[in-house]
């Protein structure tokens, strides 16, 4: 037992703990990251395919009417921003505390040039931007969660303003999902065979496809949902229904 004061106690087992609760929550906040772009970008295959996607969601099927049940999607938004602030919170042990320590960190890493601990400092950054932009984007999912589909969503795009918040976000959380993924295998060891040099060199290959495969997929979405928000700015908060004439090809009637 340590009986000298104001020294840490190294036969604890609160730091392991930690980590595994870390890592589990950054592991399910990855899939979810990874299954959610997936989801959004459901917008490349048509306003009917995104609006299919939404109903699902809500769980529309179980519904007589249109509109579902918004309150899944909030309940879902609460569960992952609880999520996101029990990592958050845990992650920040690791974080340096102060601009001094973050610039003695800043010049090992420089002085360093090791890859994996310019991975770390990357997601320490993307970390320190979604705790920002990624609370303001789940508090309105939560509390606009019956306002999610291909024209609601493109209007919050333009119409909202939140167009720089998104692209600014996108960057953050793919490349924070990503590189988080490839550390937790390297850190765990998940994948490491017979060889684990030549693992490591695999993983960071996949990483590296996953990385410019999400960020493409998700500037994809994020172009299509600006060109409806800006065909759909006359009618902004008009909700899509199927079947609809698309508003990017105005008939006579919409154009009155």
């Amino acid at each position: 037992m340590n009986n000298v004061p104001n020294t840490p106690n190294f036969n604890s087992r609160t730091p392991a703990r930690l980590d595994i609760v870390q890592s589990i929550s950054g592991l399910i906040l990855g899939f979810f990251l990874w299954v959610h772009i997936i989801l959004v970008s459901s917008i490349l295959l048509g306003e009917d395919a995104m609006y299919f996607v939404s109903g699902i969601m809500e769980a529309r099927f179980l519904s007589s009417g249109e509109e579902g049940y918004p309150i899944l999607v909030s309940l879902t938004g609460i569960f992952i921003f609880v999520l996101f602030v029990v990592h958050a919170a845990v992650a920040l042990r690791k974080f340096p505390s102060s601009w001094k320590q973050h610039k003695i960190l800043r010049d090992q890493v420089s002085m360093m040039r090791h890859t994996d601990t310019y991975l770390w400092y990357t997601q320490f950054l993307t970390g320190f931007i979604m705790f920002f932009l990624g609370s303001i984007h789940l508090y309105m999912i939560i509390i606009e969660s019956d306002q999610i589909g291909p024209y609601a969503s493109a209007d919050r795009f333009v119409s909202g303003h939140m167009w720089p918040v998104y692209f600014v976000l996108l960057f953050a959380v793919e490349l924070h999902a990503t590189i988080g993924m490839y550390r937790l295998s390297i850190k765990w060891g998940i994948f490491d065979g017979k060889n684990p040099r030549a693992t490591r060199k695999r993983l960071s290959a996949i990483k590296n496809f996953l990385t410019v495969f999400f960020l493409v997929l998700g500037i994809a979405s994020f172009a299509a949902y600006i060109k409806i928000g800006l065909a759909h700015q006359d009618q902004a908060g008009e909700k899509y229904r199927p079947g609809d004439p698309a508003l990017l090809y105005p008939s006579e009637e919409t154009q009155k």
